[in-house]
């Protein structure tokens, strides 16, 4: 009983200690912004992308450029090492201090399955990764972690996590999500405090970016981008939509997250951007957000009216407090300036964005501690952090069939390691990896699931085989094999899909090898695929997901080292023609239903 009157306390102490250490920066905030001149104030607005900075960097001091940022693949000119990375940062900073009021600036970039974008950091797998772990402590480490190697490149501010209820696995974007329920969702926005610790100023915190605000996960296929499914149209009856939808970003503004990201997508026909009532009304009056919301890229463009001022105005006055113009910084601010001219903004919801904006810099010591802390840069990859990566694989993978308790495998057996998906880093960790739509290759130090078969299992006699050929395959040569096929990297539009078919080679090795040999598939994807064809065929099959740096965690699990713990964060359609196929359907007929996984028999 006294350690939980205790427990009780220290949570109360922790509650009352943030809400003051909020007031406080709001307070300064206020005094702050009372001495800014409007351009001043619409420059903290103003959000550039780093080759703009890099090429001007006098475009900060002139223009009082508030935040820039990293889109994906966006790295230093000079390098992608981290220490590259953190001068890059100074020198920005240098240049934001350089102003009359010395106001920080804010970096930002898409650290979404770790700091994805620098060469050597962690990759953790995919959220739909996480989401089959069920298990929220061990995803707020992975928050930590991330933020740790954030932190020591000088950056400050991470656009994640993606709190997402992905309906249609045909979206590019699936992979981004916990999973199809929003208690999965819900659950992982644990991530949050991982990212941003107990307190923002504490050394290894970053700001959080709750996105896509709202119902992105819930688009209607044929209603996106070139008639897909990514940036399209969510439908239904508004209640239903903010029961499925909502909740997640609730949980993400009691965590007090700090800022948050508006969908590309529409809600029943009405751009996201420009959705007052959800922004303004839903998010900042009655979940009575804090924080300050950044636009997605370039998204206020999509906004459809013709005069790119009004498309400002309609944006700014639906709530959104600072924008992400990458490359047209200019424009947009000529735009602001207008509109407050004009009336068209109000100088009050001015003045409400930058102090929103200005209260987080606050919040995170930017003022006291603007350059980058690189004291920690050497943990960038470390063995420590690598091993919490190698956990959450473990823990990812879900066990979808086990003939014969097939799995797992003994160490000292003769295994066939064969398929487009065996010994690639950048196959296995997918899109948002070094590059936005990701690439195949060596692209970053890890290790693949090869090298992982190897170094579990050293006493196995492993034949490496990427296509093997007929003569390869003679019945008995082999005791096992291991199979890992799956897809090519991709994210948003070139990853939306209406087949999800694999390809038709690497069904085929699946055809050729299990018919001479007892066979394990591991399916790298960013979703559930049509495995129709080659189910029967296998032996075994597991979703492995698309797990990052550390392919050791898959051979943790297949050698019997750990059981198998994941379950299915998304329902496993029979067919294309089920889709949308989800829990709770009228008519749910699944191959494999949401929660599903097999395990080892307990010995």
């Amino acid at each position: 009983m006294k350690k939980i009157v205790a427990l009780v306390l220290l949570l109360c102490c922790s509650v009352i200690a943030q809400q003051t250490a909020f007031e406080t920066a709001q307070q300064k905030a206020a005094a702050l912004l009372a001495q800014m001149t409007l351009p001043e104030k619409v420059g903290q607005m103003i959000q550039i992308e780093r080759d703009v900075a890099e090429k001007n960097p006098e475009v900060i001091t002139n223009y009082f450029i508030g935040s820039v940022l990293s889109g994906g693949g966006s790295a230093p000119r000079v390098g992608n090492q981290p220490q590259q990375w953190a001068d890059m940062v100074a020198g920005f900073q240098r240049k934001a201090l350089a102003t009359r009021l010395k106001i920080p600036l804010l970096y930002g970039i898409d650290a979404v399955h770790g700091h994805n974008n620098v060469f050597g950091a962690t990759i953790f797998p995919h959220n739909i990764g996480l989401g089959a772990t069920r298990n929220p402590a061990l995803v707020k480490e992975i928050g930590r972690i991330t933020a740790d190697e954030v932190y020591a490149t000088g950056i400050r501010w991470t656009f994640s996590p993606c709190l997402c209820v992905s309906r249609d696995e045909r979206w590019g974007r699936a992979y981004e999500s916990f999973g199809e329920t929003p208690e999965l969702a819900t659950m992982m926005s644990s991530i949050i405090e991982g990212y941003q610790g107990t307190n923002l100023s504490d050394k290894g915190s970053v700001l959080a970016t709750a996105k896509h605000f709202l119902g992105d996960g819930g688009t209607i296929y044929g209603t996106g981008t070139k008639g897909k499914i990514d940036q399209g149209d969510t439908r239904g009856a508004d209640a239903a939509l903010k029961a499925l939808h909502l909740p997640p970003f609730v949980a993400a503004v009691q965590k007090g997250v700090g800022s948050v990201m508006p969908s590309f997508s529409s809600w029943n026909g009405l751009k996201m951007h420009a959705h007052k009532n959800l922004i303004e009304g839903v998010l900042k009056t009655e979940l009575k957000f804090t924080g300050f919301v950044i636009s997605d890229w370039q998204a206020i463009d999509q906004i459809p009216v013709s005069s790119y001022t009004e498309k400002m105005a309609i944006s700014i006055n639906a709530g959104l407090d600072m924008i992400m113009v990458p490359f047209d910084y200019q424009n947009a601010i000529r735009a602001l300036l207008d509109n407050v001219k004009s009336g068209a903004i109000s100088m009050a919801r001015i003045d409400d964005a930058v102090l929103r904006i200005l209260t987080q810099k606050y919040l995170l010591g930017l003022f006291e501690q603007a350059l980058p802390d690189t004291s920690n840069i050497a943990q960038i990859g470390s063995s420590q952090h690598r091993k919490i990566a190698r956990q959450a694989v473990a823990e990812s993978l879900v066990l979808l069939k086990n003939k014969d308790n097939l799995l797992p495998l003994p160490k000292n057996a003769k295994i066939l390691v064969t398929g487009s998906h065996i010994n690639d880093i950048g196959l296995q960790s997918g899109g948002w990896t070094k590059t936005w739509q990701g690439q195949a290759g060596a692209i970053t130090p890890g290790t693949t699931i090869l090298e992982g078969l190897r170094q579990v299992a050293p006493n196995a006699n492993i034949t490496a085989l990427e296509y093997p050929e007929a003569k390869d395959l003679t019945p008995k040569k082999f005791d096992f094999a291991l199979i890992a096929i799956g897809e090519r990297p991709y994210a948003e539009g070139n990853g939306d899909n209406a087949d999800l078919d694999l390809e038709s080679r690497s069904e085929a090795l699946v055809r050729n090898v299990c018919a001479t040999t007892r066979c394990v598939v591991v399916l790298v994807t960013g979703r559930p695929v049509n495995i129709s064809r080659i189910l029967p065929l296998a032996h075994a099959v597991v979703a492995a997901w698309l797990p990052g740096t550390e392919g050791a965690g898959i051979s943790d699990v297949f050698f019997g080292d750990n059981n198998f713990v994941g379950t299915l964060p998304m329902s496993w359609f029979k067919s294309v023609d089920q889709l949308p196929l989800n829990i709770g359907d009228s008519k749910y007929d699944p191959l494999f239903a949401y929660g599903f996984g097999l395990k080892y028999p307990s010995k």
